[in-house]
């Protein structure tokens, strides 16, 4: 809740237009909204939408979006990479196009309170067990923090991850969802299957 104090700040200094998509997901890497490259192309298509009329464009000069994406590619398999030209692909389609924002959030602003207010009280009274998957243990508020100290659920770290955890490591929340899947029962164990141990 505390952090809705700062939210219209935020979205204001979000830029509200951008040149093309390649502009968008290079403003969400070199921001720090999204880590993971392959992530923000997939992510942030779905948060834009083309411009009806094009009257403004963004002041900003952005950078080529080439040289964050050559960053995270390097070291990657031959394999990885296919997925990787799939999905430029698919943005360079639409490069030349001004894109932005699909909702306007500030107008949701009266909703803000009710969509997380009691959330925690909420998910710890649930009787099932449950995993929270965080960036850092700082990312607690009070009900949390007691729920975790009685053991009310398990709590694992995701390092070098942001807010978006499950963009920026997919493939560490998937291994955490495995290994509580199977460890609650839910589904049984792969042959190659590696179980992730619990940070907390």
């Amino acid at each position: 809740m505390e952090s809705l104090n700062g939210m219209k700040s935020f979205l204001r200094s979000r830029p509200q237009m951008f040149k093309s998509l390649e502009h968008a997901i290079e403003w969400s890497v070199r921001g720090g909204q999204i880590k993971n490259c392959e992530s923000a192309r997939v992510s942030m298509i779905g948060q834009l939408k083309p411009c009806v009329s094009a009257k403004a464009l963004p002041s900003a000069d952005y950078h080529d979006l080439t040289d964050v994406i050559k960053e995270e590619e390097e070291g990657e398999s031959a394999g990885n990479n296919t997925g990787h030209q799939s999905s430029s692909q698919t943005v360079s389609q639409q490069t030349d196009v001004p894109h932005e924002w699909r909702i306007d959030l500030e107008k949701t602003e009266e909703f803000w309170s009710g969509w997380f207010k009691g959330l925690s009280s909420l998910f710890l009274s649930t009787p099932v067990p449950k995993v929270l998957i965080l960036a850092g243990v700082d990312r607690l508020d009070k009900d949390l923090a007691i729920g975790q100290m009685q053991g009310k659920f398990q709590m694992q770290i995701v390092g070098q991850a942001g807010h978006a955890v499950h963009e920026d490591a997919p493939d560490k929340v998937a291994d955490v969802v495995a290994t509580y899947m199977i460890r609650n029962k839910f589904t049984v164990e792969g042959e190659y299957f590696h179980r992730v141990t619990p940070t907390c």
